[in-house]
């Protein structure tokens, strides 16, 4: 009996150690549970995550503002050249930012409209594109890759032609210099997306992202350039057909305490009667267009204006002076 019971006690007594044994095994180990594990990919889908966000406010941000200065630009120069037509400069108004953002949308609307359509079809050919190098090689069309050389191509000989018009090696038009050369450009940049893509190849390739860079400088620089030279024709364009129809712009009849000495046909000057009432304004002008009112000032202009014999009053807003309108 007294053996058996030993044999019990060691028994139990190896059966415990090799229990601590393993407790104590687990113990030691490192903690590469579950947890940390997880938290290393959380970090890093974190990380990814905020870098993603990043660059996508970065690509909304950037073509943004690019479109907002371009539209203050040529707001500004169109103001400017519709109002030099009268002998006006445009930092004589004082106009605000505002202003010149909402004088540009008119004029924009239709190049905007063709920007907008263009775009479109670029999107469009870039998805078709995308979707033929997705098929097997054997399936792509063969003539693909032949027609995206070709306008690779068309577009260094645009690129080429408007580089040499604007050294003046021919007579190229002035609007037409900056559209050859941001045009071609975009076009030899597109079709090598659209041949990459269509051959199953993910752009940009690593050693063509400096000369993207730089295609898109010259880009952005052709459109400021077309921009100024549009936006100056058609303000004077504009100019010129406000100046043989002023009966457009509102009439305006001035009360004035003081004679202006407005000396110009069609300006019919009358002197107001005495007011034993104490009315102080003596003189009445008639014959007036308004053309501009701008930080308190008015710029009146007569209704027979000429450019070779044309004059442009400027009128401050104060108690000295009266402003009446009237129906043209």
């Amino acid at each position: 009996m007294t053996d058996a019971n030993e044999d019990d006690e060691g028994n139990n007594d190896e059966g415990n150690g090799r229990d601590n044994d393993r407790t104590n095994g687990q113990d030691s180990e490192p903690d590469n549970g579950p947890g940390n594990g997880e938290g290393g990919r959380d970090g890093d889908s974190a990380s990814r995550t905020a870098a993603d966000w990043i660059g996508t406010l970065a690509s909304i941000l950037a073509p943004t503002t690019a479109i907002g200065a371009l539209l203050l630009y040529f707001g500004f120069v169109y103001t400017d050249a519709l109002y030099e037509y009268f002998g006006i400069d445009a930092q004589t108004l004082g106009f605000s930012t505002q202003d010149y953002l909402l004088r540009s949308a008119g004029p924009l609307y239709l190049p905007a409209g063709v920007t907008l359509t263009l775009g479109l079809v670029t999107v469009l050919a870039y998805h078709l594109a995308s979707a033929i190098g997705r098929r097997p090689e054997a399936d792509r069309p063969p003539h693909v890759r032949h027609v995206l050389h070709a306008l690779m191509v068309a577009g260094l000989l645009l690129f080429a032609a408007g580089m040499l018009g604007g050294f003046r090696m021919w007579a190229s038009a002035a609007l037409t210099t900056p559209l050859l050369i941001g045009g071609g450009l975009l076009l030899v940049a597109c079709a090598r997306v659209f041949a990459l893509r269509s051959s199953g190849i993910e752009h940009p390739v690593a050693r063509e992202t400096t000369a993207l860079a730089f295609v898109a400088a010259l880009v952005v620089l052709s459109s400021f350039w077309a921009a100024n030279v549009y936006a100056g024709q058609h303000g004077t364009r504009d100019a010129r057909y406000l100046a043989a129809h002023l009966r457009l712009r509102p009439a305006v009849v001035v009360d004035t305490t003081e004679r202006l000495h407005f000396d110009y046909s069609g300006v019919r000057e009358t002197v107001l009667p005495v007011d034993p009432s104490g009315q102080r304004f003596r003189f009445r002008y008639e014959g007036l267009r308004l053309l501009a009112q701008s930080n308190a000032r008015m710029f009146l202009i007569p209704n027979r204006w000429t450019k070779a014999r044309g004059y442009v009053m400027v009128a401050p807003v104060d108690p000295n002076i009266r402003v009446a309108f009237h129906p043209s």
